[in-house]
């Protein structure tokens, strides 16, 4: 009977060192527990307050349009912003890499036009102005409904803009009459001769006339443009000493029928299918050098425009403004 008793006290004593052991276990466990799920509590309240507008910047909307040729990502600025806007130009602009293009322009709101735009080239230069781009530009805020205006005005590094959108029959913007501005024929620091200007002068071995339509362009007439070896003699020419902040460069041909061949060289972005303020630059040139009248049509490797000389010194430029497609793209 005693041994029975004994056994039973051995058996009871281990069932409650046993106990004791499952109790510290299951403290353990609890405590682990608590601890995960403090911190799983801790991680949503975080997210709850997290500032979601963090991840709008991941992608980029992007519209790629052309004027006459000369292609361009446009981007709107407020709803896309973009942290190296030369960065981005550069490598979006590469057409076997990005999306391929002449450069990047940006559309902003403004504090004394209806929009804001800049413009980057393929190299990440700035410029100052793009004809071709702002009559883009008109037909992007109507696209977007940013505005429903049929007159538009944009800031640009070349001063305010004026645009008339013309519509087709549904309604949807496919040109634009654009207010270049005056040109100027005079600027020391665009133009290295001893007043600043130069008409039917030369510079580099090329006979040509300095025009300035908020950027600089050196408008050279010839007999036969397609004897002109433009890689090679518009690259050479952007960069002669002559052009302190190097020059847009417009080779031009008076065609029988008194319309003007013209192709270009642009500043920071090679050969381009079109230039807007070159082709107002290579029409002013050819009025001050007595070619033709106040009104031409010039004739690029993309398309035509109409430049008109008016009576209040103003250029004006008609032509159209074409959207290829939108997309996405990632920063």
């Amino acid at each position: 009977m005693y041994i029975l008793l004994f056994k039973t006290a051995i058996t009871l004593s281990i069932f409650r060192y046993f106990l004791i052991f499952i109790e510290k276990k299951l403290r353990n466990i609890i405590e682990v527990l608590t601890k995960c799920y403090n911190f799983a509590l801790e991680i949503k309240q975080k997210t709850n307050h997290f500032d979601s507008t963090k991840l709008m910047t991941t992608t980029i909307d992007f519209t790629k349009m052309h004027g006459c040729g000369n292609n361009y990502i446009y981007v709107y600025l407020p709803d896309n912003p973009i942290p190296d806007l030369k960065e981005a130009a550069i490598e979006w602009s590469r057409a076997n890499f990005g999306i391929g293009s002449d450069g990047l322009i940006t559309i902003d709101k403004s504090d004394v036009a209806d929009f804001k735009m800049r413009i980057f080239n393929n190299d990440g230069s700035e410029a100052m102005m793009c004809g071709n781009g702002v009559r883009c530009c008109g037909k992007f805020v109507r696209d977007h409904h940013l505005t429903e205006k049929s007159t538009v005005t944009f800031e640009t590094l070349s001063g305010i803009k004026i645009l008339d959108l013309f519509e087709d029959e549904h309604g949807v913007v496919t040109s634009a009459k654009v207010d270049m501005g005056e040109p100027i024929l005079t600027n020391k620091v665009q133009l290295a001769t001893p007043d600043g200007s130069i008409t039917e002068g030369e510079i580099g071995g090329w006979k040509g006339t300095y025009v300035c339509m908020g950027n600089p362009h050196f408008v050279i007439f010839v007999d036969d443009i397609s004897k002109i070896d433009l890689p090679v003699d518009g690259k050479k020419m952007e960069f002669n000493p002559m052009f302190p902040e190097r020059c847009n460069i417009e080779f031009a041909q008076i065609l029988p029928d008194g319309t003007i061949r013209m192709r270009v060289w642009e500043r920071g972005s090679g050969i381009t299918m079109a230039c807007g303020t070159g082709a107002c630059a290579t029409s002013v040139a050819a009025t001050l050098t007595k070619r033709t009248g106040r009104t031409n049509t010039i004739i690029m490797d993309g398309g035509a425009l109409t430049i008109q000389w008016g009576e209040d010194n103003h250029i004006y430029m008609t032509g159209p403004a074409t959207k290829v497609f939108e997309g996405k793209i990632e920063l």
